[in-house]
Formats: structure tokens, C-alpha cells, sequence
């Protein structure tokens, strides 16, 4: 590859990242930061980052980092059959995920617009070593839907801006990728995997804004396929750790900022109510997202008493963008657990694909034997989660009830051109070799 700056991105230490990794905050562009006797007052103008500077953060955010293998034992020393198949995916991506279930989206604004970022379907791993600048651009592009013609903003005071971000957050020039993750697919998924322990051991599932009764599976416990000993409520499932995805992928980027020699920083974002449109808001909204909106019940009088999670309005999707797996996408919360048994084990599921495992396996016949032999969810291990995903939407008319469908993590991450000036004007080793010699290594200005 030819590129100066992709070379160099591309060899940049690990641990150099990790350890030369800090918030650069002014960006070019800013005519002004007012700090008393600090204050700086500059006449650059504003550089936004050009196609390839974008395409290598949309391809860390969002692009297949190759093929993952099954690698866990499905026996017991018995051998007996153990679940073995919890991923909702086995492509990889940039940052682990719980099951590798793959929820996190990406906004992204820049001036040019506001774009939703999801990965291309049916789209090979790239090999970024060996990729030519072209092709980066090509699959980044494959990845946007523009949703705006300009740069998505609010009033610069709260709750959209806190603090001295409104002076540097979302400014002109910057590139804002701001995540979004889809709870609903983990958190059918992992109900299951909960449910496939050895007998004894599968805990039975209780709603502490019901006084911990049971959650729909009372049947189960009094047939002992359940142990009414081991109770865990479902508020503890928070968002089945699907939540855990970004943090991750903006600490992977916030190491490609630092070796592409750019700035920027992770910091708070546009609140969720706020970006996602809640019903009756006071407030500017960014977008009106879909809401499930649970409807007054005498039996829920403490729950709408506490405005508990349960009784509050639920985001579940952005018409034509993306869909939560839940009602109104789906008839009943069953055939959204079908939708993901479908997933897993149909014909086209992610534990039929005998060409992907053919790809992972050495030895020919290998792929045909793991698909006959790792275990499947059991059909009472799906009934069961049936019983409690309806419950969970039938009580409380929303899916999940203890946490929403759609998480906003309420931070962002900004990269921009570092203001070299501001930082040469103030500070000792206020920015890096890779920050100076950026303008000359993508940009070809000596």
C-alpha cells in the first residue's frame, strides 16, 4: 500500500497507542478559547477529514475483522450434550460482544450530513493490510444511509451540551460517531443460553416490580425444570452485557486516532431521551424514534406511582433504519424468539453455514460433523423463554420492561485536525511525532 499515512497508521505500536493516547479537544477551526490569561485566539480555518481519514474509522467501527472459530467443548465429562452455540454472529468484529451478538450501530455526523452506519450484508472480511485506499472508501460508503442533508445539532446549552464541551463539542470540521445498540436480539439470546444449564441449575426467573413473582414461568418451577431455589430477577439481566460492545469499539477508536495522528476525544453526548425523541419532551428532539408507550394499568399503580423502567415509554426502532425485535416489528414476543432460533439454526442460520465452517475447519468433513453434533437450544429451553418474553410484553406492554430496547450510552466520540498552535502555544509535549508530521502523511503538505 502507498499510502504514507495508512503505513503508518498500520505499523503504530500497540503499546504506544495505548500509552501516547490522550484527549486533544481543540480542533482546527476554533477561532477562539477563552481562558483568562490562557486564552487563545486563532485564524485557521476549519479542516474536515476527507474520505480515506473517515473510511478507516467506519471500517474499525463497523467493518468484519475475519472469521471467528467455535472453539468450546459441548460435552460434559459424562459426556453428556452442553450448549455450545450462543453466538448470534460468527463473523468478527474490531471489539469482542457478548455472544457476539453485534448490537452496536453508529451515527455519524460531519458537515456533509448525518449518516447511520450498520454493516454491509453478505460482505467478506476486509484485509485492511493489503486493501487499496479505494476499496476502504468503497465498503465505508457501503456502510452510511444519510438521514440528514446537514450537521445534526442542538442549542448549545443543556441538556444537549454540558459544560465547555458546547465550545468544542460537534464543531465545524469534526467527525462524530456516536453509538447505538439494539438490546432485543441478547436479550432473547441470552435467556436461552441462561436456561441450558445442567439440570438443577436453571434459574427461575422473578420480577422484582412485582414483588419478585414469578416472571411467566411458574408451570416450569412446579414441574422442577426450573429451581425455585435459584431466583434471579430480571431487572439483574440489565441488558444481557450487549451494552458492554461500545466502550470497547470507542476505546479501539480513540487507539486509531492516536496512530492516525488526529484528535479528539470520548465525551458526552446528546442525552437519550433527547436523541431518540421521548414522547412529551420539553425538549428539542434530534430524531422520533418508535416508541412502545405502556398504557395505564391498576395493577401497575406502584410501577407508574415510581415512573419505574416499566411503565416508561420504550424505544424500540427509527422507521426505515433499523427495528428492535420486538412488537410492533413482530405480531408476539414467540415470534420474535422464532426470528432467533431462525437465526441460529435455520437453513441459512449462523450454525447451518457449512461453506463458513468449511473456511474455519482444517480437515475436510470436519464443518459436516460440527454442524451434526453441536447441541441445539432444547424446545423446552425456547418454550420457556417464550413464557417469559410474553409475560415481560404482556404486564407491562414494552419489550424488555427493566431495561430499554434501545440503549444509548450517552457518550460520543469526536475526531477532528488538531489545532498544532494551540497546543505549541501552552503546553510541554501537548501532542505527539504522529500529530506533527499528520498534515504531510495524508495530506501531502510538507
Amino acid at each position: 500500500m502507498a499510502h504514507l499515512g495508512i503505513e503508518y497508521a498500520l505499523n503504530y505500536p500497540l503499546f504506544k497507542a495505548i500509552y501516547e493516547r490522550r484527549s486533544r479537544r481543540v480542533s482546527k477551526g476554533i477561532k477562539e478559547v477563552r481562558a483568562g490569561s490562557l486564552s487563545y485566539n486563532s485564524k485557521q480555518g476549519s479542516q474536515p477529514l476527507d474520505s480515506l481519514e473517515e473510511a478507516m474509522l467506519i471500517v474499525v467501527a463497523m467493518g468484519f475483522t475475519g472469521r471467528t472459530t467455535p472453539d468450546r467443548p459441548f460435552q460434559d465429562e459424562q459426556n453428556n450434550s452442553i450448549m455450545a452455540t450462543p453466538n448470534l454472529h460468527m463473523v468478527g468484529r474490531s471489539a469482542g460482544s457478548p455472544d457476539n451478538a453485534q448490537g452496536t450501530y453508529f451515527f455519524l455526523i460531519n458537515d456533509s450530513g448525518t449518516y447511520f452506519l450498520r454493516r454491509p450484508q453478505d460482505q467478506e472480511p476486509i484485509d485492511i493490510y493489503n486493501a487499496k485506499p479505494e476499496r476502504l472508501i468503497e465498503v465505508a460508503e457501503a456502510c452510511k444511509q444519510k438521514l440528514l442533508d446537514q450537521r445534526l445539532d442542538m442549542p448549545r446549552q443543556m441538556p444537549y451540551y454540558i459544560g465547555s464541551n458546547r465550545f468544542v463539542s460537534n464543531v465545524e470540521g469534526s467527525t462524530v460517531l456516536m453509538p447505538i445498540v439494539d438490546v432485543t436480539w441478547q436479550y432473547i439470546n441470552g435467556l436461552m443460553f441462561l436456561l441450558t444449564q445442567p439440570d438443577g441449575q436453571r434459574p427461575a426467573f422473578t420480577d422484582e416490580m412485582k414483588f419478585n413473582r414469578y416472571a411467566g414461568v411458574k408451570k416450569w418451577v412446579k414441574s422442577g425444570y426450573l429451581n425455585k431455589d435459584m431466583k434471579i430477577p430480571l431487572g439483574m439481566l440489565e441488558a444481557m452485557r450487549t451494552q458492554l460492545e461500545a466502550p470497547l469499539l470507542l476505546q479501539n477508536l480513540m487507539l486509531v486516532l492516536q496512530a492516525m495522528g488526529l484528535g479528539g476525544w470520548i465525551h458526552a453526548s446528546f442525552p437519550g431521551a433527547v436523541f431518540t425523541g421521548v414522547p412529551k419532551t420539553n425538549f428539542k428532539v434530534a430524531f422520533q424514534f418508535d416508541y412502545q408507550k405502556p398504557r395505564f394499568k391498576l395493577g401497575n399503580v406502584l410501577n407508574w406511582l415510581t415512573y419505574s423502567h416499566g411503565v416508561r415509554p420504550n424505544p424500540v426502532g427509527l422507521e426505515g433504519v433499523f427495528q428492535g425485535l420486538c412488537p410492533p416489528y413482530v405480531k408476539t414476543m414467540s415470534d420474535a424468539v422464532d426470528r432467533v432460533i431462525a437465526e441460529k439454526y435455520g437453513k441459512r442460520g449462523v450454525y447451518s453455514d457449512k461453506d463458513y465452517f468449511e473456511e474455519i475447519f482444517k480437515s475436510e468433513g470436519l464443518a459436516e460433523d460440527y454442524i451434526k453434533q453441536v447441541p441445539h437450544y432444547p424446545r423446552e429451553v425456547i418454550e420457556v423463554t417464550k413464557d417469559v418474553c410474553n409475560y415481560i410484553y404482556d404486564t407491562y406492554g414494552r419489550f424488555p420492561a427493566h431495561t430499554d430496547a434501545i440503549h444509548i450510552p450517552g457518550v460520543w466520540l469526536q475526531a477532528h485536525h488538531v489545532d498544532l498552535d494551540y497546543y505549541d502555544h501552552l503546553f510541554r509535549d501537548g501532542y505527539t511525532e504522529v500529530n506533527a508530521m499528520h498534515q504531510e502523511a495524508w495530506h501531502g503538505e510538507k
